[in-house]
């Protein structure tokens, strides 16, 4: 009886052994993916509009980069490039406006209706 029980616990101890090789394998393939998605996230970025401010309110991003700004506030804001590159709508609370930035530069920007909201995105 004490034999069966031993060669059930070697069994068990085995099973155990090859699940934990074969999570940690499936482990590292996911790191693998999980720094592809990483990458792919620094394409994108946001800005926050609230309380009458763009936060950040300077963002410096790769080119090919998009960002987009939310208004969180509980009035209507603009995003208005000071060099015509873009030009938002107003927006209303939870409203987003998005910009791919292909060129490297630096594009200032301002709300058209609160013009003493200013904003700017370096592109490098």
């Amino acid at each position: 009886m004490r034999s069966w029980w031993v060669g059930s616990l070697a069994a068990a101890v085995m099973i155990a052994m090859l699940f934990f090789a074969g999570s940690m394998r499936v482990r590292a393939e996911n790191d693998g993916v999980n720094n592809h998605n990483d990458q792919a996230a620094a394409t994108a970025a946001d800005v926050r509009i609230d309380n009458f401010s763009f936060a950040p309110q300077t963002l410096t991003v790769a080119a090919g980069t998009t960002i987009t700004w939310t208004n969180r506030d509980d009035i209507p804001h603009s995003v208005v490039s000071t060099d015509g590159v873009f030009k938002s709508k107003v927006r209303d609370t939870d409203e987003k406006f998005s910009y791919t930035f292909a060129k490297a530069g630096v594009y200032p920007y301002y709300c058209s209706i609160h013009p003493k909201m200013t904003g700017k995105v370096v592109v490098q």
